[in-house]
C-alpha cells in the first residue's frame, strides 16, 4: 500500500465536469494555470493589496486550487500537476487519497482502485478529459468486475489535473453514487513551447532490484497561438514482491459429524490457508498525442489520443493447507477433540488429522491494452455557447497465448496439522506438521489447471450541449443530450488434467520441482509457520500435461457457463438553469436541473442443464429521472457556504448482471450473475462551510448524507455441478437499504507569516468520518451497519518546505478498518485492519532547468492485516516493503 508523496489538495467537496465542454468552461473560474512555469524556489512577495503571495511551485499550485474551489459554482476538490510531466505522485490513485473522503485499495502495494465517502470502487465513475472510458479487468486469477477503473493504466506524468465530483449537476454523466472522477491530460495551448525529460529508477526493497522509468513530453505551438500539438511517451518498469500469509475464511460447524471428530455445534474453524510469495514483473509503455486548433476566440477543436500497454508477469509460490476439505477420495480431515482450544465460539488451536497440504505454483502473463480517442469542439459567441464531443475507447485484458494464461501447477501430501492462532492476527499463527514439506518423495500429483481469460470492453460516447447567458435571476439556461454504448465480452475456459490417483511427483522427473527460491518469508514477523516448502516448475508441468490433445479439446459446459456478453445502450438528456440573486448583502448563485436516462441492457450467456448447454439472452430496460440542485452563498468576502441535493445512480457490476456461473478449481464454491438486477439509486444531500483566511490558506468542512435504494446484496445457495458435486453458489440480488452520512474537514496553509527561512513551510491535512445505517444479508447472515470498503475514519497530513532550490514533503495517510468480505450463512465476514503509510520526497534544483529528486514510499515498513470479525480469527498478513524512486528531470 503506498501513499501519495506530496500533492496538491484543495479540500472538501469536489466537482468539475463530465458534462459538456462549454459547461466546463463556464462553471470553472479563471485562475492561474497550475502548469505555468514554476519559480526556482519559494519566495514571498507582497501584491498590490498588501497580501503575501507565495511563488514556490507546490505552494503556487495549492493557491491555484484554493482559488478554484472558492470561486466555483459548487464545491470542488482538485489535484494538479505543478508543471508539465511533474505530477506529484507516481500513481493517480495514490494522489486521490489526499482528497477528503477518498480512500484507495493497494494490492501488493500499488494504488489501484478508488472509493469516495465510504462507497467502493464500483460506485465511482471515471472520466478521461470529460468522457467515459473503457475498463480493463483483473484477469490474473479470473476476477472480473466491470465498473472499476484501473488507475495504473494512466501514467501520472501525463496527468495535468484530477477532479472528484461529489455534488453533480444535471449536465454531468450519471453513473456514480460516490463520485465522478475526471482525469485531464495535458493540452498544447495550455503548455506552450516546452519539452521535459524525466529519468528515474524504481527500487523495491523486497526484490532488491532497480527498474527504469523514462518519460518525455514535448509541446509546440505556432507563433499566433492558434494551433498546437503535444506528444508524450513513457517506458516504465517495476519489480514487485509481496509476502503474504493468506487465510480464506472461518467456517461454522465443519467438524460436528462424529466421523469428523464430533465437535460441538456453533464453533468456527479456519478453512484453506496459504503462506505464499507473490511476485510481479511490471512493464508499461504509454503514449499520448493532443492537438488543438483555435482560429479565433469563438472556436476551439481538441483531439486527444492515449494508448497504454501494461504487461504483468505474475509468479506465485505457495503452500495451500486445507484443514476442512474432504474433496479427495479416501481422505477426510478429523479434528482431535482433546487438542481443541476455544476462545468463545472460535477454535483458536487444534490438531487435525488427514489434512491436505498442496505445493502450488501459479503463473500468468497478464496484458492490459487501453486505447482512447476523443474529439471535442466548442463554440462561444457572446451569450451563446455550444459544444460537442465524440469519444471512443477500447480496453482489452488477456493472456497473449494459452501458455501464458493462468497456469496452476500443484502437488500434494496428507498429514496431521497442528495450528494455534491464539496470539492474534498480527502474528503468524503456528502451522506445523511432522511431514517434511521440502521432501519431493512425500508428494503426489494433483489436478493441473490452465485458465485463459479474454476480457474485451468497448465504449462509445457522444454528446452535444447548448446554453445561453441571461441577465437577471436566471443567469444561464443549458440543455443537451448524449448517447453511450458499451459492450463487455468476457471469455474464460479451464483446461483441467487430473493425474491417476497416488501418482508420485517424481514421475515427472527432478526438473518438475524446486525448493522455494526465497529464505526470508515474512522476515521480522513473529510466528511459527512453514516457511520452507517445495514448489512446482511451471514449464515442466506445461510440457507434461498441456499436450496438443488437451489444447484441442472442445469447450465444456463449465467453460460456456463462465463466458458472457453484456451490451448497454444509454440515452440521456438534461435541462439546467443557473441562477443568481442577493439576500441582503449576501450574493447567492447556483443551479437546478433534471436529467433523464434510458438504459437498454442485454445480458447474454449460456445456461446448462446437466451437460446440455443452451444460449440465453436477458433484456432489461431502466428509466430514471435524476434531479439536482446546487447553491453557493458568499456569506462574507472570506466565508462561503454551499448546499446541494441530487438523485444519483450506479448500474450493477457487469459480472453481477451476466448470466454466468464460474466454479472454483480449488474449493467447493462458485460465483454467478443475475441479469434481473436493477441499478443502485440514492438520494443525497451536501452542505459545506469554507473559510478562506488568505489566498493560500483555507479551513473547510462539509456534511453529507446518502440514502440508497435497492441495495444489491449477496445470496448463497447450494447447487449441484456435474463432475464437482454440491458447491456453494454466491450471487447477487436487490434487497436491503443503506444510508451513508458523515463529515469532512480540511486545512491548507503556507506559513508565510513565519520568519525566514521558516516562511517556506506549509501544511495540508484532512479528516473524514463516515457512518452507515444498513440492513441486508449475506446468505442468511444479517449484515448491520456495514458496507464493503467503508472506513469510518480516514485522515491524511502533509508537511512541506520550499525555499530556494530545495523542495521537500513528508506525508502520512491513514484509514480505519473496513469490511472487505461479507461472508455467508456459514462463513464469518472479513475485515481489513487499520493501515497507514508514511511517504516522503526531496528535490533540489541543480539549475533553472534541471532538478534531481529522491522519494520513498512506505518509509515505516507498514504491514497490511485482515481478520475474520474477531481478533483471534487470523486472516492475512501482507508485506511489500519500501519503494525508493530517484532520478533527474530536465526542462527545455
Amino acid at each position: 500500500m503506498h501513499m501519495g508523496k506530496g500533492l496538491l489538495l484543495a479540500s472538501v467537496s469536489l466537482v468539475l465536469t463530465s458534462g459538456g465542454i462549454a459547461a466546463q468552461a463556464q462553471d470553472r473560474p479563471t485562475t492561474t494555470p497550475a502548469t505555468s512555469a514554476p519559480a526556482p524556489g519559494t519566495t514571498a512577495t507582497t501584491d498590490e493589496t498588501g497580501e503575501i503571495v507565495v511563488t514556490g511551485s507546490y505552494a503556487r499550485s495549492l493557491r491555484a486550487a484554493t482559488e478554484t474551489k472558492r470561486l466555483a459554482a459548487y464545491g470542488v476538490d482538485s489535484i494538479s500537476s505543478t508543471d508539465i510531466g511533474k505530477f506529484p505522485t507516481q500513481n493517480v490513485a495514490e494522489a486521490l487519497q489526499m482528497i477528503p473522503g477518498v480512500t484507495i485499495t493497494r494490492p501488493r502495494g500499488e494504488g489501484l482502485y478508488v472509493s469516495v465517502r465510504g462507497l467502493g470502487p464500483q460506485f465511482q465513475s471515471t472520466l478521461l478529459n470529460g468522457s467515459t472510458v473503457a475498463l480493463n479487468d483483473l484477469i490474473e486469477n479470473g476476477g472480473a468486475n466491470g465498473r472499476q477503473f484501473r488507475f495504473e493504466m494512466l501514467p501520472a506524468e501525463f496527468t495535468s489535473s484530477i477532479d472528484v465530483v461529489k455534488t453533480p449537476t444535471a449536465n454531468m454523466t450519471e453513473g456514480a453514487l460516490g463520485g465522478n472522477i475526471d482525469v485531464k491530460t495535458f493540452h498544447p495551448l495550455d503548455v506552450g513551447n516546452k519539452t521535459t525529460l524525466n529519468l528515474r529508477g524504481t527500487y523495491t526493497s523486497q526484490t532488491d532490484k532497480v527498474k527504469p522509468n523514462a518519460t518525455v513530453i514535448t509541446s509546440a505551438t505556432n507563433a499566433s497561438g492558434t494551433f498546437g500539438i503535444l506528444a508524450g511517451a513513457q517506458y516504465w518498469q517495476k519489480a514487485v514482491r509481496n509476502d503474504r500469509f493468506l487465510n480464506f475464511g472461518w467456517n461454522l460447524n465443519k467438524f460436528t459429524a462424529p466421523a469428523s471428530g464430533g465437535l460441538a455445534a456453533g464453533l468456527y474453524t479456519p478453512t484453506r490457508t496459504r503462506p505464499t510469495i507473490e511476485t510481479e514483473d511490471r512493464k508499461r509503455i504509454s503514449g499520448m498525442v493532443s492537438a488543438q486548433w483555435k482560429p479565433n476566440a469563438e472556436f476551439e477543436t481538441t483531439l486527444d489520443i492515449l494508448a497504454t500497454r501494461l504487461d504483468v508477469a505474475y509468479d506465485e509460490f505457495g503452500l495451500d493447507i486445507y484443514p476442512d476439505d474432504a474433496s479427495v477420495a479416501g481422505h477426510r480431515p478429523v479434528i482431535v477433540p482433546g487438542s481443541v482450544k476455544l476462545d468463545g465460539d472460535t477454535v483458536v488451536a487444534a490438531t487435525i488429522n488427514d489434512v491436505r497440504f498442496m505445493a502450488s505454483r501459479e503463473y500468468s502473463l497478464n496484458r492490459h491494452d487501453l486505447l482512447n480517442i476523443g474529439l471535442r469542439q466548442t463554440w462561444d459567441s457572446d451569450a451563446w455557447h455550444a459544444s460537442g464531443a465524440v469519444n471512443w475507447s477500447s480496453a482489452h485484458s488477456y493472456h497473449p497465448n494459452y501458455n501464458e494464461g493462468t497456469v496452476r501447477s500443484r502437488a500434494m501430501f496428507f498429514a496431521p496439522l497442528t495450528y494455534d492462532g491464539s496470539a492474534g492476527y498480527k502474528t503468524i499463527p503456528t502451522f506445523t506438521t511432522p511431514v517434511d514439506a521440502t521432501n519431493p518423495a512425500n508428494y503426489q500429483l494433483y489436478q493441473f489447471n490452465i485458465a485463459p481469460k479474454d476480457s474485451k470492453d468497448w465504449d462509445f460516447y457522444t454528446r452535444a450541449d447548448l446554453s445561453h447567458d441571461f441577465d437577471g435571476f436566471v443567469t444561464k439556461l443549458a440543455a443537451g443530450g448524449e448517447y453511450h454504448w458499451r459492450k463487455r465480452d468476457y471469455f474464460r475456459r479451464d483446461f483441467n488434467v487430473t493425474p491417476a490417483a497416488n501418482t508420485p511427483l517424481s514421475s515427472l522427473g527432478s526438473g518438475a520441482y524446486e525448493q522455494l527460491p526465497y529464505d526470508d518469508f515474512l522476515k521480522g514477523v513473529a510466528g511459527n509457520t512453514i516457511r520452507q516448502f517445495l514448489v512446482p516448475v511451471t514449464q515442466a508441468y506445461l510440457d507434461a500435461f498441456f499436450t496438443p490433445a488437451v489444447q484441442g479439446s472442445p469447450l465444456t459446459a463449465g467453460d460456456l457457463r463462465s463466458s458472457f456478453v453484456v451490451k448497454e445502450k444509454i440515452w440521456g438528456a438534461y435541462a439546467r438553469a443557473d441562477y443568481g440573486f442577493d439576500v441582503g448583502a449576501v450574493p447567492v448563485t447556483g443551479n437546478i436541473g433534471v436529467r433523464y436516462v434510458h438504459t437498454d441492457q442485454v445480458a447474454s450467456g449460456t445456461l446448462t442443464t446437466g451437460n446440455v448447454a443452451t444460449p440465453a439472452s436477458f433484456p432489461k430496460t431502466f428509466n430514471n429521472w435524476l434531479p439536482s440542485f446546487n447553491l453557493r452563498a458568499e456569506l462574507t468576502h472570506d466565508l462561503v457556504g454551499r448546499l446541494a441535493a441530487s438523485r444519483v445512480l450506479t448500474r450493477p457490476n457487469v459480472t453481477d448482471s451476466a448470466p454466468r456461473i464460474t466454479v472454483s478449481t480449488d474449493a467447493p464454491t462458485a460465483s454467478g450473475g443475475n441479469p434481473q438486477l436493477v441499478p443502485f439509486l440514492a438520494t443525497q444531500f451536501d452542505g459545506s462551510l469554507e473559510w478562506y483566511f488568505n489566498r493560500a490558506g483555507s479551513l473547510t468542512g462539509a456534511v453529507f448524507y446518502k440514502a440508497m435504494d435497492d441495495y444489491i446484496t449477496q445470496q448463497n445457495v447450494n447447487i449441484d455441478i456435474p463432475g464437482r458435486g454440491t458447491v456453494l453458489l454466491s450471487t447477487q440480488v436487490n434487497g436491503g437499504d443503506a444510508k451513508v452520512y458523515g463529515v469532512e474537514a480540511a486545512y491548507n496553509q503556507v506559513l508565510t507569516f513565519l520568519p525566514a527561512p521558516f516562511d517556506g513551510l506549509g501544511v495540508q491535512a484532512s479528516y473524514t468520518h463516515t457512518s452507515v445505517k444498513a440492513s441486508y444479508t449475506a446468505g442468511a447472515r444479517p449484515i448491520r451497519d456495514e458496507l464493503i470498503g467503508l472506513s469510518k475514519n480516514s485522515a491524511n497530513i502533509t508537511g512541506f518546505y520550499e525555499k530556494g532550490p530545495i523542495s521537500t514533503r513528508l506525508s502520512y495517510v491513514w484509514r480505519d478498518r473496513y469490511l472487505s468480505g461479507t461472508g455467508s450463512t456459514t462463513q464469518a465476514p472479513v475485515y481489513t485492519a487499520p493501515f497507514g503509510s508514511l511517504d516522503g520526497n526531496i528535490s533540489v534544483k541543480a539549475s533553472d532547468r534541471v532538478t534531481v529528486s529522491l522519494e520513498a514510499i512506505n518509509l515505516s515498513g507498514a504491514h497490511l492485516y485482515t481478520y475474520n470479525d474477531k481478533d483471534v480469527r487470523f486472516g492475512e498478513i501482507n508485506y511489500w516493503g519500501r519503494t525508493v524512486l530517484f532520478g533527474v528531470r530536465a526542462e527545455f
